[in-house]
C-alpha cells in the first residue's frame, strides 16, 4: 500500500525526533523506566492502548475496525549498553558509561512510528496488532516476560529487525533458516585452600587449577567439536588470588559459549562441567558451573521469510533485499518468541559510506547510523502488519 508507505515517509521528521531522544537518554537493561514512560506516552497519542509487562516492558495492543481475524507481533527491543560514548554529536549519550551503541533507540524509534501510522489506519484493516517494547535484550532478559504473561497468546505472527552496519543503507536482510547462535554464560568457581607460596604442599592452588580450565576449555572446540559447525567458548573473565606470596584459596571464570545446534549447545555443556570438575580435582580443588540460558537458535520460518520479503519489496525500486546475509554468531532472545509463533527477524542497512561513523560496529562506543534507516524500519514494521492483515479472511 504506497499510500501507507508514503504516511511513514512523511514522519522522518517524528523518527528522528524520538531516536535522538532515546539516545541522549540510555538506560541499561532492566532500568528502562524512562524509555517506558516516553513510549507510553507516544502510545496514549496515537490511541493505543497499552500496559505494562514486569517493570519497564510496554505491550501495546491495536485493533482494527474491519470484520477480520488475525494478530500479528512487532518486537523492538529499547535497552542500551553499558559503554561510553565517544562521538561528537548533538545527541550524544547523557549518562557517563551507557550509550545505545546496539541500534535499539532507532528500533524503538521505528516501531513507534509504525505504530503512529497503523493508528491512523486502523479503518483500513481487522485483527490486531501487538506491539512488544521489550527491555533487557543485552542480558537475555525481557522476552520471558512477555511469553509467561500470555503477550504472545492467539498471536499468529511475530516479526522484529534490528540494525545492520555490515549491510549498506536501502538494504535489507531477510534470510530463512538459522540466522544467529544460541548464547549461554557460565561461571566457574574454583575453591582451593590457602597457603604460603613456599610451602605449596599445604595448598590447593585455586589459580592454578582456573588456568588449567580455561586451557582445556580451548582445546575442546580444536578437539572435540566438528571444525564444520561453528562453536565458540570463550572466557572473558578471570579473577584470583589476594596477594603475590600466597597460594590462591578461590578463583572465579566467566565466559560465553555460542552454538547453532540444540545437540551442540547440550553438548558443551556437559564437556565445561566434567572438564572444570576433573581438572580442578588433579589440583586438590573443586569447582562448581553455573549456567544461565540467554538465548536460543535465531531461526527465521521459511513462510514469514517470504511474507515479509513481499512486505519489503513494496517499499520501493531502491530497496534491495538479500536472502544470505552470513551466520551470526552474537545471539538476540527474539529467538524466544520464534520458538512460540513463526516469525522472521530482519536485518535493516545501517551504513553510509558518506557518514562515516555509520561504518562503525555495533557495541563500539562509536557506532552511529544513517537515520533514514529509521524510515526503512517504520515502513517495514507498518507494511508488514497491515498487509499480513488485509490478507486474513472474515471471522
Amino acid at each position: 500500500m504506497s499510500e501507507l508507505r508514503d504516511q511513514v515517509r512523511e514522519e522522518k521528521e517524528y523518527l528522528v525526533r524520538m531516536r535522538r531522544d532515546f539516545h541522549r537518554h540510555p538506560e541499561l537493561a532492566s532500568q528502562e523506566k524512562r524509555t517506558a514512560g516516553v513510549i507510553e506516552q507516544e502510545l496514549d497519542r496515537f490511541r493505543i492502548s497499552h500496559i505494562r509487562i514486569g517493570e519497564t516492558g510496554v505491550l501495546g495492543v491495536l485493533r482494527g475496525t474491519l470484520n477480520r481475524s488475525g494478530v500479528v507481533a512487532l518486537r523492538a527491543d529499547i535497552d542500551a549498553l553499558p559503554i561510553q560514548e565517544t562521538n561528537d554529536v548533538e545527541y550524544r549519550s547523557r549518562t557517563d558509561g551507557v550509550m545505545h551503541a546496539c541500534g535499539h533507540d532507532a528500533h524503538t524509534a521505528s516501531l513507534l512510528g509504525a505504530a503512529k501510522v497503523l493508528a491512523a489506519n486502523r479503518d483500513h484493516f481487522g485483527g490486531e496488532v501487538r506491539f512488544l517494547f521489550q527491555p533487557a535484550e543485552e542480558t537475555g532478559k525481557g522476552a520471558p516476560d512477555f511469553i509467561e504473561t500470555g503477550a504472545l497468546d492467539g498471536v499468529e505472527r511475530v516479526f522484529g529487525l534490528h540494525s545492520a552496519p555490515d549491510l549498506p543503507i536501502d538494504t535489507i536482510g531477510i534470510t530463512p533458516g538459522l540466522n544467529n547462535a544460541a548464547v549461554d554464560h557460565f561461571r566457574i568457581l574454583v575453591h582451593g585452600k590457602a597457603a604460603h607460596v613456599s610451602t605449596p604442599q599445604l595448598g590447593a592452588d585455586a589459580l592454578y587449577a582456573a588456568s588449567q580450565i580455561v586451557v582445556a576449555i580451548q582445546g575442546l572446540v580444536t578437539r572435540r567439536t566438528s571444525p564444520v559447525e561453528p562453536v565458540i567458548l570463550g572466557v572473558g573473565k578471570f579473577s584470583s588470588g589476594t596477594t603475590y606470596n600466597a597460594i590462591a584459596a578461590s578463583a572465579e571464570l566467566e565466559g560465553t559459549t555460542r552454538t547453532i545446534s540444540q545437540e551442540m549447545r547440550l553438548q558443551v555443556r556437559e564437556w565445561i562441567d566434567q572438564i572444570a570438575g576433573q581438572t580442578a580435582g588433579f589440583s586438590g580443588a573443586e569447582a562448581q558451573v553455573i549456567w544461565t540460558d540467554v538465548t536460543s537458535a535465531l531461526i527465521n520460518d521459511p513462510q514469514v521469510s517470504r511474507e515479509v520479503a513481499e512486505a519489503a519489496k513494496g517499499l520501493g525500486d531502491h530497496i534491495r533485499i538479500i536472502t544470505d546475509r552470513p551466520l551470526s554468531l552474537g545471539g538476540d532472545n527474539f529467538a524466544e518468541y520464534q520458538r512460540k509463533v513463526p516469525g522472521c527477524y530482519a536485518y535493516v542497512g545501517t551504513a553510509n559510506a558518506q557518514l562515516p561513523g555509520t561504518l562503525n560496529s555495533l557495541h563500539s562506543g562509536n557506532f552511529d547510523l544513517d537515520e533514514d534507516a529509521l524510515v526503512i524500519g517504520a515502513e517495514l514494521y507498518a507494511e508488514y502488519a497491515f498487509q499480513w492483515l488485509r490478507k486474513q479472511g472474515r471471522p
